[in-house]
């Protein structure tokens, strides 16, 4: 295959590239799957042990973004190609024009800037060319990695559902942000 030029890339700003997830991007994400803590603040709760048939099967099932899955999902690569995380578009509400979106960066990837840049590009597709409205996430109280990350991006704290959560032997706080297109465009200057 021809070396690919990124130039005029869509999908690439100045610190990572998306694209499509594969199948055997499978290893990478089972990897992530055994940090608990993690998984944990990503699923509000601690996951069975994985186990890799059931990865392999979840990767095919998400790869090449197969439409029925009702979630785009993306690798994040740093500029060289080497896997960061992933994350995907989902809960896709045309009419009313609201999504959301789910993230994980690997571990020795984390505070580096690769989640809010590939959090910007796909907040400027969902906005700016599938014509969606208002991006909407929770967070667990804990993850504030997370809640500093939608803040940079220019969300706004919506609400609190107090002890809504419960997981490591206690109940915690959800906190909901949102973000709109009008707000995005203005923040980033479209």
């Amino acid at each position: 295959m021809n070396e690919i030029n990124y130039e005029n890339y869509y999908w690439q700003n100045e610190t990572v590239r998306l694209r499509a997830m594969l199948p055997e991007d499978w290893e990478n994400h089972y990897e992530d799957l055994f940090d608990s803590i993690a998984r944990r603040r990503l699923q509000y709760e601690i996951e069975l042990p994985p186990t890799a048939l059931h990865e392999k099967h979840n990767t095919e099932m998400f790869s090449n973004f197969d439409p029925k899955t009702g979630r785009l999902m993306f690798v994040i690569e740093a500029l060289d190609g080497l896997p960061v995380g992933a994350f995907n578009l989902n809960s896709i509400d045309e009419r009313n024009g609201t999504f959301s979106i789910g993230m994980q960066i690997g571990g020795k990837f984390r505070s580096k800037g690769y989640g809010t840049a590939a959090m910007r590009l796909l907040l400027d597709y969902a906005f700016n060319e599938r014509r969606l409205n208002k991006y909407y996430g929770s967070v667990i109280e804990d993850n504030i990695a997370s809640a500093t990350m939608l803040k940079k991006l220019g969300c706004i704290q919506e609400g609190v559902r107090r002890q809504q959560i419960y997981t490591s032997g206690r109940y915690w706080d959800e906190i909901f942000y949102g973000l709109t297109r009008d707000e995005f465009n203005s923040k980033f200057e479209r």
